[in-house]
């Protein structure tokens, strides 16, 4: 069951491979993304000393969460990764276009997930190209119910 969605990342981005990461949460974090209050739109993920950090994603605390925790809604979280996924990323980032970019948080067996993907970005002719291709979808489910 999905969280929370980075649609911004299928538009500027090929997603090419896909991975699901844990992540390392305090328990203010857990109850404020069981309320939907977490967002994803301006997050990445970098590469740091052989880890894998989440940077930039926001989750607005709850009021009543907690009172001798101070919250820092964009802190780095670590994702948790087996290692020769770790290793396998690592050597895909190193090479040129290639970058990784969180997709979606998304509940597991209980857990709170974050699917991560191995990602080329997209020239501005190729958004073109996918927002004619969208528009053409469009118009031909449209043509279909009228005809």
């Amino acid at each position: 069951m999905s969280i929370v969605e980075n649609r911004k990342a299928f538009h500027d981005y090929f997603i090419e491979e896909r991975y699901e990461a844990g992540v390392a949460l305090e328990g203010w974090e857990v109850k404020a993304i069981r309320a939907a209050r977490a967002q994803l739109k301006e997050a990445y993920v970098v590469v740091r000393n052989q880890e894998i950090y989440l940077i930039g994603a926001h989750i607005s605390p709850l009021g009543s969460a907690s009172t001798h925790v101070t919250p820092d809604p964009t802190r780095s979280r670590k994702l948790l990764l087996h290692a020769h996924q770790i290793k396998r990323l690592i050597g895909k980032v190193e090479q040129a276009g290639y970058t990784l970019v969180p997709l979606n948080l998304h509940y597991s067996k209980g857990r709170i997930k974050l699917e991560i993907g191995l990602a080329r970005g997209k020239k501005q002719y190729d958004k073109r190209a996918a927002a004619k291709e969208r528009e053409w979808n469009r118009e031909k489910q449209r043509l279909l119910r009228t005809g």
